[in-house]
């Protein structure tokens, strides 16, 4: 009878070949210092202690050296590429991560009135979600780059922009690159086939 076993310790042999399956939900009191190898998954992690956090856990880039022209623009509208994009997607591995989102590209714009200005924006897609477009402020004229006074000919210059988000999700997230403008006859994404790019980090919490 085992209860007899009091001390000593029970032989290799005297254990059955396949052992009862079991799990370990009635375990408790386990202490974490004697964990000495693996990783625990994020998402058994639910909140990290205060000063902990802003760990990189990855990183995605997208490129696209393909030129794109928008004639006669809008001052109040948002133009995307429907192909070749500057584009990326990364999926969170927990709710609490916050993504960097960095994009530059080079544009041209032409004019004939007495100011103008350019800007980008980002578009936010999540997956089954929500589409959002990110950007600095309200229009292009205090967005971007901007000329208060006449130029005699077109404006090319290279354009970066970085922001922070908190999507609480651990769907697919996509970004693109668009373009605002103020007072433009015509505005170019990636003029002259420059190479335009995003580069997304997720960001453990904090």
């Amino acid at each position: 009878n085992a209860t007899n076993l009091t001390s000593g310790t029970v032989p290799d042999a005297r254990f059955p070949a396949t052992l009862p399956a079991a799990n370990g939900s009635a375990l408790t009191n386990l202490n974490a210092t004697t964990l000495t190898s693996g990783t625990i998954p994020a998402a058994r992690i639910s909140s990290l202690p205060a000063g902990v956090g802003g760990k990189i856990l990855q990183v995605v880039q997208g490129t696209s050296n393909t030129a794109f022209t928008q004639s006669s623009p809008d001052n109040s509208t948002r133009y995307f590429p429907s192909s070749n994009k500057i584009t990326a997607s990364i999926t969170p591995s927990a709710t609490s991560s916050k993504i960097i989102v960095q994009f530059q590209t080079t544009i041209k714009m032409e004019s004939s009135s007495s100011d103008m200005g350019s800007a980008m924006c980002v578009k936010e897609s999540i997956s089954g979600g929500s589409t959002t477009i990110i950007e600095s402020s309200g229009d292009a004229y205090g967005s971007g780059l901007y000329f208060a006074s006449t130029v005699s000919s077109n404006v090319r210059s290279r354009l970066f922009e970085s922001i922070l988000r908190t999507p609480n999700t651990t769907s697919a997230i996509t970004y693109e690159v668009g373009l605002m403008s103020y007072e433009l006859t015509s505005i170019e994404l990636n003029n002259n086939s420059s190479t335009g790019i995003i580069t997304l980090m997720e960001v453990a919490g904090w």
